[in-house]
């Protein structure tokens, strides 16, 4: 279970990192949000991993 929690907090930060990029050209602080939850997703999936 705990390895899938993992990979799913990888597989979060990467969509929401993609979402980002695409929302910057219509709504910057949309994109921020999704920019925060894609760093915090890696963070913790970094930190799971240790």
């Amino acid at each position: 279970m705990s390895v899938l929690l993992t990979y799913l907090l990888f597989i979060l930060a990467g969509i929401a990192a993609g979402g980002s990029y695409s929302m910057l050209k219509f709504n910057k602080f949309a994109a921020g949000v999704l920019l925060a939850i894609a760093v915090l997703a890696a963070v913790g999936g970094v930190l799971r991993l240790m």
